[in-house]
């Protein structure tokens, strides 16, 4: 069940409200890594050049000139060629200067910033959370155990690193709520035809999972892809009561089933026996007629008829 157009969704009650985000995603000021990589090794030969120029020189003042300008252009492309960054597909790096949010890096390949701001790696792939399997109350207040899997990513990776301390236990704790809140608001089988239950209604339920999930989690930069229910049953001190609650109704409805059908035979047979006119019947002998026909439409065994060898009133 895919979770796009969440914001087009029929809200469920009782979803939590978020702060709004103090800090969003931009992208950090970047360039091509290849030419300050090459840059730096180029200061790096020149400050070596310097250095070694320096120590051929006689002159004392200028030894020390040319040996003091190296080292310190040497220091200098090291410490250019620090703001080096690998970033792999699906990767992303938050740039941050002295505390301060400074952009996401995410171009793939070598990319160069300041070197003096820190970057943290952070994965934008897609992920798989599954909760453990949950044991709560439904609607009815029957225990029931269910468990989901959620599909998800980070959209924002500003509100991921900024927001929350920890996005991943973010989710996993935020998922685990909204998978409580929906089996609490359903029942596992619903009592009335056109209420909604977790078994029977299972894509409802589920899109209503995804809308509570989005609105728990965008907070931290999450965007849910995917969320649907792995195990759903009841708990096993109840199960074999409610499995014969279950064939108690299932029989029920094929007996309903049976009667309907038996009813609109018997219907067809008078009506077929009126308009050809095959036997004039009263109504003492409808009713016989229609008794012994629901006796052998509607039992379990084949039938077994008596002969009466007399009249019906005899």
């Amino acid at each position: 069940m895919s979770a796009q157009p969440l914001q087009d969704s029929t809200p469920t009650t009782g979803l939590p409200e978020m702060p709004e985000p103090r800090v969003r995603e931009f992208p950090a000021h970047s360039i091509g890594g290849g030419l300050a990589l090459l840059l730096g090794l180029l200061g790096v030969l020149v400050a070596a050049a310097l250095v070694a120029g320096g120590t051929m020189v006689t002159a004392t003042g200028a030894q020390a000139a040319l040996i003091v300008v190296g080292v310190l252009t040497g220091i200098a492309a090291l410490l250019a060629m620090g703001g080096l960054n690998m970033v792999a597909p699906g990767e992303a790096r938050v740039v941050q200067l002295f505390g301060r949010y400074r952009g996401t890096i995410r171009e793939d390949g070598l990319r160069w910033v300041n070197p003096f701001t820190s970057r943290e790696k952070i994965s934008t792939r897609v992920r798989n959370h599954e909760t453990a399997v949950l044991k709560v109350n439904d609607a009815y207040g029957n225990p029931i155990e269910l468990a989901a899997v959620v599909v998800w990513k980070v959209r924002d990776t500003a509100q991921a690193t900024f927001e929350v301390d920890d996005f991943l236990e973010f989710v996993s704790t935020q998922t685990e709520a909204a998978v409580r809140h929906i089996a609490i608001e359903y029942p596992y089988d619903a009592h009335e035809e056109d209420g909604l239950s977790l078994r029977g209604n299972a894509e409802e339920i589920t899109e209503k999972l995804a809308v509570e999930l989005h609105a728990r989690v965008e907070a931290a930069g999450v965007q849910i892809i995917e969320s649907r229910f792995t195990h759903l049953a009841y708990a096993p001190e109840i199960a074999s009561a409610m499995l014969q609650r279950q064939q108690a109704g299932a029989v029920v409805a094929a007996r309903r089933q049976i009667v309907d059908g038996a009813v609109g035979m018997v219907e067809a047979a008078l009506a077929r026996m009126s308009e050809r006119d095959i036997v004039e019947l009263d109504e003492e002998r409808k009713a016989a007629m229609v008794s012994n026909l629901m006796v052998v439409l509607c039992g379990d065994r084949a039938a077994q008829p008596v002969l009466n060898t007399g009249t019906l009133y005899q």
